[in-house]
């Protein structure tokens, strides 16, 4: 069996674990990555992105990122639309503050080639098996390279930030389902299609037929979801389907239809560990907690976990100090209950039930109306949406 020394082995390349080298190496720090997939599979496996300011300001003031500036688009508000009505959400005027539309793959492109060019031993194809001795001073992570051939990764700390099916949870909670959990009775149906935009700003609609959000990618690529059974089948609907569907779902509004090259099913999940951290061996990201996606809070968690953790770890590695590390769960779950809220209060507010009855509808309409037409109401969305501040982070 090879085996490797290093000060912090992270298991996964997505944002959570590439961020964190980045910042650890800012500290002196060194760190392995292993990652599963190649890197092509890593920088090519579309996902949606919606920044926070926050997650902006951490990418562009590390050095990890400038062209989120470039190529993002900042969106300084969302349109909320229901009972045949738009009603704008402006967040710059409420909060002072605003979103970045961004694919996730583009901040792994952008994270991948900041992490190369600083020489990170960063390693595709690898397996991680198992975490062992995370209560010792020398936890180990045991592997596997593309040839099936043993790797043992010896270190001072161990993060899991192996996403949702993470090894690592493993040996943090005991299990790798250990956790509070949530599953929605609906999904979404996704589709990429070729068209320009239908709305500046992007939309969040609820209607009698069910939810809607008509979102962005290019000047001439635009994503689009509409609720659906979590078992429907994406390839069943023809275009003309699809585009009758999602029109219906947003009444008031008339969408630029395109041929639709890309289409998927996502399932509505929520899940937070019992634990993040045991040990010598911390979970962050995906491997830590997921929420649904309508609050767009998936991948800023992440950042903020690894603000927190980089810290953290610059305290116990470079100074001897553990109190950052032993605070870091409560630290971190403070932000992760505020997310899963907000993110279940979204998709509670906006999509159908499917034993909604006509009053269930009706007080949804209620609770939009408290939202639009008060300005606390529609202040706590823009404040959440656009993220709170990160803990001892400053620009």
């Amino acid at each position: 069996m090879t085996t490797i020394r290093t000060r912090v082995t992270i298991i996964g390349a997505g944002p959570a674990g590439l961020l964190l080298s980045h910042l650890l190496d800012a500290s002196g720090i060194e760190s392995v990555i292993i990652e599963s997939r190649t890197r092509e599979e890593v920088e090519t496996t579309i996902r949606a992105g919606i920044l926070e300011q926050g997650t902006v300001e951490v990418l562009t003031a590390t050095g990890a990122s400038e062209r989120v500036l470039v190529d993002g688009h900042r969106h300084d508000g969302i349109e909320l639309r229901f009972a045949g009505e738009g009603h704008r959400i402006d967040f710059a005027a409420l909060v002072g503050r605003g979103v970045w539309l961004y694919p996730q793959h583009e901040v792994l492109k952008d994270l991948i080639a900041t992490r190369v060019a600083a020489g990170q031993d960063l390693r595709f194809g690898i397996t991680a098996e198992r975490v062992e001795d995370a209560e010792s001073d020398q936890p180990k992570v045991i592997a596997t390279d593309a040839d099936g051939q043993p790797l043992e990764i010896v270190a001072d700390f161990v993060v899991g930030a192996d996403g949702s099916r993470s090894v690592a949870r493993t040996a943090v909670v005991g299990s790798s389902f250990g956790g509070y959990f949530r599953e929605y009775p609906f999904a979404w149906f996704g589709i990429l299609c070729e068209a320009p935009p239908s709305s500046r700003e992007l939309i969040y609609s609820n209607s009698p037929d069910g939810f809607a959000l008509i979102s962005q990618r290019s000047a001439t690529v635009q994503r689009m979801y509409f609720q659906c059974d979590p078992e429907a089948d994406p390839e069943a609907p023809s275009e003309a389907e699809l585009w009758e569907e999602l029109q219906k779902r947003v009444p008031g509004t008339t969408l630029q239809e395109g041929h639709i090259f890309q289409r998927d099913v996502l399932r509505f999940r929520s899940f937070v560990a019992h634990e993040l951290l045991k040990g010598r061996v911390a979970l962050v990201g995906d491997a830590a907690h997921t929420v649904p996606p309508t609050g767009a809070k998936g991948m800023n968690l992440a950042v903020a976990d690894v603000v927190l953790l980089a810290q953290a770890l610059e305290g116990l590695l470079r100074e001897g100090d553990d109190r950052l590390i032993q605070a870091f769960p409560e630290s971190a779950l403070r932000r992760i209950w505020k997310a899963q809220h907000f993110s279940w209060w979204m998709t509670s507010m906006l999509h159908v039930a499917p034993d909604a009855s006509d009053f269930d509808k009706l007080r949804q309409v209620g609770e939009l109306r408290s939202v639009v037409e008060s300005e606390p109401g529609s202040r706590y969305l823009a404040e959440a949406y656009t993220g709170w501040p990160l803990e001892n982070f400053s620009v």
